[in-house]
């Protein structure tokens, strides 16, 4: 559920022209809004997911916007300065205003409760017509307290979604599940894990018997204006930038413990998103962060072109020497079939000859 304003002390949430995001009615809502205030004035509060996503559609909509946040830059929790530098400056080129290191504290409206401005700790006082309120949420999870365990803020799932009580399937915001390539429980709050983790657990309802555990890797992107982004893993470690941030396509490598861990990359192909994909789940050794930040992209172009692991192969060349090369497992396992598939049917067409002159 979405977190009011209520529980940082501000009252008027409820305000016809202050709006939430969090479900159908709520977006129907938002677009009356919307069509209410053409050419007026809105704030947005929160520089997360919501409130970048709305601030653009407030933008197309010939809406006047200005985003107010406490931390030092837009999506503080994924993008790194450099990263969220591009987009602030990008938002600027279409009109949107940013105001940092604050927080709201009141409305003010005139005589007939029409809104009219809003307050900030810092004492500025910003013109509105209409206010977008995406401060973050909460997983709702007090009907399940003391039926079910709960762990991170969640409801703890094992890898079949299932929650302590094995009749009791979580998933999306709400579910704590095992994220494997990580070696941890983690709670995501993004669509794709929503709907992944639910075709998961419908799986193993249905057909348990034949269902994994679930295998996610973190996946988070974003399309406004004329701009796609994709990351994958985690932000942790140390970053290396690449890529062209006075253009539109750069990206990004976190590296943690001496293997990447986290990729993003802005401006992609589909086959660059899936190659910085792979290399995330793959999580190369990096040496050098200096010839990592050199190859930038093409070092996940490169890696994801490689074959899957493979081993080694001694063949004999007859005359004493030998030829070493490798092979990817499936290649050669596939080979040994049809040799042996083959060697099969040769042997029963000779049998079925000889067995007839008999």
């Amino acid at each position: 559920m979405a977190l009011k304003l209520e529980e940082f002390g501000v009252s008027g949430s409820d305000a016809e022209s202050v709006c939430y995001l969090r479900d159908l009615a709520d977006a129907n809502r938002l677009v009356n809004v919307m069509q209410s205030s053409g050419g007026g004035n809105a704030v947005v509060i929160g520089g997360g997911y919501i409130g970048m996503e709305c601030a653009a559609s407030l933008v197309i909509g010939k809406i006047n916007v200005t985003m107010v946040f406490p931390e030092a830059h837009c999506m503080a929790r994924l993008f790194t300065p450099k990263i969220a530098s591009f987009y602030e400056e990008f938002y600027r080129s279409k009109g949107v205003k940013f105001v940092k290191g604050t927080v709201l504290t009141s409305f003010d409206f005139d005589s007939n409760e029409k809104m009219t401005a809003v307050n900030l700790r810092d004492g500025t006082k910003l013109p509105a017509d209409m206010v977008i309120v995406g401060i973050g949420i909460r997983p709702n999870t007090s009907l399940f307290e003391g039926q079910l365990t709960l762990e991170k803020g969640g409801i703890k799932v094992n890898g079949q979604m299932q929650s302590s009580n094995s009749s009791v399937y979580a998933v999306g915001d709400v579910a704590t599940f095992p994220v494997k390539i990580f070696g941890e429980t983690r709670r995501l709050e993004h669509v794709d894990s929503a709907r992944k983790s639910a075709r998961h657990a419908v799986a193993a309802i249905m057909e348990p018997e034949k269902t994994t555990e679930f295998d996610y890797l973190p996946f988070f992107y974003s399309r406004v204006f004329t701009l796609s982004w994709q990351f994958y893993g985690d932000c942790t470690g140390d970053v290396v930038h690449f890529g062209d941030f006075l253009g539109n396509s750069f990206g990004a490598y976190w590296v943690n413990k001496g293997h990447v861990v986290g990729s993003f990359l802005e401006g992609g192909t589909k086959e660059e998103y899936q190659a910085i994909a792979k290399i995330t789940r793959l999580k190369p050794a990096i040496e050098d962060l200096s010839d990592l930040e050199t190859q930038g992209l093409g070092f996940a172009l490169t890696l994801s072109d490689k074959p899957e692991p493979s081993e080694a192969v001694v063949v004999s060349s007859g005359s004493g020497s030998t030829l070493v090369t490798e092979k990817p497992l499936h290649v050669w396992h596939a080979t040994a079939g049809v040799i042996l598939a083959a060697s099969i049917a040769a042997f029963a067409y000779w049998y079925g000859r000889r067995r007839r002159r008999w």
